[in-house]
């Protein structure tokens, strides 16, 4: 898929810098969008998955983009190449790069908040994150805190780590981005 999402980036936006090229691939194949994707074609109907699985709703989107994945990976293994997979997924690639460029909840923070730190100081933001209440489902589950340079700069919750992370990197970067912008003087 990255491979795939990768050469039609290129192809369809051969004038962006490989940072942005990068968020976009990242958004693309990110669990989040492959199951939106998987779910617009059906794929859902023909997975075969126990009674607690199917239950298990938090646990649906990364079932359904790893059955997408799956069927790209056997056509991919029939030929050696993306000729069975190109046509019919760049057209719904470059729909859903326009959703994610309108879209900010899509957008990555934690690599923009990444890209950041590195171009101005050269070093990495760290999270420190805990599960606050054990209870599948619950939207607080998660608290993610962003540090750099032994500094707290944002906290989120979220349903998952990942989230309650993205969240916190939401929160930290534009304090982080006018601290680091008139740290350097520009």
């Amino acid at each position: 898929m990255r491979l795939a999402a990768t050469e039609c980036l290129q192809e369809e936006f051969p004038d962006e810098t490989v940072g942005e090229l990068s968020v976009l691939r990242s958004a693309l194949t990110s669990d989040r969008t492959l199951a939106e994707l998987a779910e617009r074609i059906g794929l859902n109907s023909y997975l075969q998955v126990s009674d607690p699985a199917r239950a298990d709703t938090l646990g649906q989107p990364a079932r359904l983009a790893d059955a997408l994945e799956a069927v790209l990976a056997a056509l991919y293994l029939e030929t050696h190449d993306l000729s069975l997979i190109r046509p019919w997924l760049d057209a719904r690639l470059l729909k859903q790069t326009d959703a994610i460029e309108q879209d900010p909840t899509r957008q990555n923070h934690k690599l923009k908040l990444q890209e950041l730190t590195q171009a101005h100081a050269k070093a990495l933001p760290t999270y420190r994150t805990e599960e606050q209440r054990p209870i599948d489902g619950d939207p607080n589950r998660f608290r993610a805190d962003v540090w750099f340079q032994e500094i707290c700069w944002g906290t989120g919750h979220g349903p998952t780590k990942k989230r309650a992370e993205q969240a916190a990197a939401a929160m930290a970067y534009p304090a982080l981005k006018g601290y680091l912008r008139s740290a350097s003087g520009t």
